[in-house]
């Protein structure tokens, strides 16, 4: 499961598999909110720091324009979108790739509760330009 090549590959690794222990023991069918406050849990248990719904500014041209809310940002460094849909579209992609470009995330995973079986894409932010690693305001 955990691609050495991939940037963060053992903490994408940990959180997919925190991730799939929520889906296996809970399946498909509940609403979003439901499995993020399991894999909230799940994270705890595992040992990861990270912050749930953490609001971060959205810029143009830079003036901040307003915010949005990431599901959880792992570790500073790794941004977790959750859905729960019966299948994932391009449009779920595009959207978190465009979170990563907006907060200058370089990667970031979307994950899908609503299936029969867990989904899950890895996602890199090709127009990363941060110097320094991790997220100073991580509380």
């Amino acid at each position: 499961m955990i691609e050495e090549e991939y940037k963060y590959s053992e903490l994408t690794g940990k959180i997919i598999g925190c991730a799939m222990k929520v889906h296996s023991a809970l399946g498909n069918g509940f609403q979003e909110v439901i499995y993020q406050r399991a894999l909230e849990i799940e994270m705890i248990d595992e040992g990861l720091i990270f912050n749930r719904e953490y609001e971060m500014p959205v810029f143009y041209k830079q003036q901040q324009v307003g915010t949005r809310r990431v599901d959880f940002l792992v570790e500073g460094i790794v941004s977790v979108e959750l859905k729960a849909i019966i299948k994932l579209e391009d449009v779920h992609l595009a959207q978190a790739i465009n979170y990563l470009e907006a907060y200058d995330i370089e990667v970031g995973l979307l994950i899908n509760f609503g299936a029969r079986s867990l989904q899950f894409k890895r996602l890199a932010n090709k127009k990363f330009k941060q110097k320094n690693q991790g997220n100073p305001k991580i509380k």
